[in-house]
C-alpha cells in the first residue's frame, strides 16, 4: 500500500518551497497564478490530502451540508433538521446529521467526523460548556459555519429566535389575567437560550409590577423527567404557583405529566404557557398557549448564510447576527375565555417591542 504523500514531496515535484505549498493549500498568502496551478496539479496527481481544504482542492465541492445538534435528545431540533435539509435541497445540497447530545466532547467528535466526510459547510447548535476548542478549530481551518439557535460567538454568522421579549410577553400575559405567583421551569444553565429566557421571565415580572421570587424558578434541565420532578416538588410547597411557564417543548411534556399525576386541571387549577410549540399542542385539552419559533424562516436563513460563506473563498465579510421574533399562539391553557381568543394587551405590547409576532387561534365551533 502506498504511503501518504508529504507536503515536502509535493514541493519537490512542483519545484517550490514547502511554505509555498502551505500557502496554496491554506490560502494564507498570495501565490502567483502559474505557481498555484502547478502546485494544485501536483496535489491532484499525488492525491495529497493534508486536511479538509486540500481535499476540496482535489475533489471539488461535495454539496454536503453538515448539521451538528442534539436532535436525538432535544425535540425542538427535529423540525429544525428537517427544515435545514429542505432548504438545502432547494439549493442543490444534501445534509448529513451528527448528534452532539449537547456535550462538548460529542460535538467535537461530530464535527471531526463531518469534516472527514468533506462537507462543504456546517450548521451548528453549540453545546453547553466550554465550546471554545471546537469553535476555534472551525475558525482556524476556515470551515464555513453558521451557528443556529444559540448565540455564543460573534466570529460566526448566527441565526435564531429572539428570546427575552418573547418570554417577557408570556409572563405579562399571565399577569394580565391576575396571576401573581408565576413559576418558570427553566432549561440547562449551560445553554445560552436558558439564560435569555430567564432574563425574559424576570423582565416580564418587572413590567407587570410583580416581585421576583427565586423559589419559583426551578430547573427542568431541558428534559421531560427533570421538569416533571422539579414542578412536582414546587407544587408541594406553601404558596404554590397559580401559573407556570415551561422553558421549552420537551419540558412542557414533563410539566403536563406532573399536573396530571396530581389531578390538577388546566387552566382551572393552574394556568400553563410554554416556550416552543408542540406538534400536537392544538389537540391537547385545553390547547396550549405558546410562543412558537419560526423554524422554517430560521433554517432557510441559516442555509442562505452558509451557502454565501461557502461561495466566498476569501470569507472576509462581517458575520451576521439575525434574530427572528417569536410567534405568540393564543389558545386556552392560559385561562382566557374560550369565546375570546383575541391577543391580550400584554402580548400586543411585546409585539410592538419587536420581540414577538402575534397569531391567535380561534377555537373550533
Amino acid at each position: 500500500m502506498r504511503s501518504a504523500v508529504t507536503m515536502a514531496e509535493v514541493a519537490a515535484r512542483a519545484g517550490v518551497s514547502v511554505s509555498t505549498v502551505s500557502h496554496v493549500v491554506n490560502e494564507t498568502r498570495h501565490v502567483n497564478a502559474e505557481t498555484r496551478e502547478r502546485v494544485l496539479k501536483v496535489i491532484k496527481e499525488t492525491g495529497y490530502l493534508p486536511n479538509r481544504v486540500a481535499s476540496s482542492l482535489v475533489t471539488s465541492e461535495t454539496h454536503l451540508i453538515g448539521i451538528v445538534m442534539s436532535a436525538l435528545t432535544n425535540r425542538f431540533f427535529v423540525p429544525v433538521v428537517a427544515a435545514i435539509d429542505r432548504a438545502g435541497r432547494r439549493r442543490g445540497y444534501s445534509s448529513v446529521l451528527a448528534d452532539s447530545r449537547d456535550r462538548v466532547a460529542s460535538e467535537a467528535e461530530a464535527v471531526s467526523m463531518l469534516l472527514s466526510r468533506r462537507v462543504d459547510g456546517l450548521v451548528l447548535a453549540p453545546s453547553g460548556g466550554d465550546r471554545r476548542a471546537v469553535l476555534d478549530k472551525l475558525v482556524e481551518e476556515q470551515v464555513p459555519t453558521v451557528l443556529i439557535d444559540r448565540f455564543v460567538d460573534e466570529r460566526f454568522d448566527q441565526v435564531g429566535v429572539e428570546n427575552i421579549e418573547s418570554m417577557a410577553a408570556l409572563v405579562e400575559h399571565l399577569a394580565a389575567l391576575g396571576h401573581s405567583r408565576i413559576a418558570l421551569v427553566s432549561g440547562l444553565r449551560s445553554i445560552p437560550t436558558t439564560a435569555e429566557r430567564i432574563a425574559g421571565y424576570e423582565l416580564g415580572l418587572k413590567r407587570a409590577g410583580l416581585p421576583l421570587d427565586r423559589r419559583l424558578v426551578v430547573s427542568g434541565r431541558s428534559a421531560a423527567d427533570p421538569a416533571e420532578s422539579a414542578l412536582t416538588k414546587l407544587l408541594r410547597c406553601k404558596d404554590a404557583p397559580t401559573a407556570v411557564v415551561s422553558g421549552n417543548n420537551y419540558m412542557t411534556i414533563g410539566v403536563l405529566r406532573a399536573l396530571q399525576k396530581r389531578s390538577m386541571r388546566v387552566p382551572d387549577d393552574i394556568a400553563v404557557v410554554a416556550y416552543d410549540d408542540l406538534e400536537f399542542a392544538d389537540v391537547f385539552e385545553p390547547r396550549l398557549t405558546v410562543v412558537a419559533q419560526p423554524v422554517a424562516q430560521i433554517a432557510t436563513k441559516a442555509v442562505e448564510l452558509l451557502i454565501r460563506r461557502m461561495a466566498s473563498k476569501e470569507n472576509t465579510s462581517s458575520p451576521s447576527c439575525i434574530r427572528f421574533p417569536g410567534v405568540f399562539v393564543h389558545r386556552e391553557s392560559c385561562g382566557c375565555a374560550l369565546r375570546d381568543a383575541s391577543l391580550s394587551p400584554s402580548a400586543a405590547v411585546g409585539a410592538k417591542r419587536g420581540g414577538l409576532r402575534s397569531h391567535s387561534v380561534v377555537p373550533a365551533v
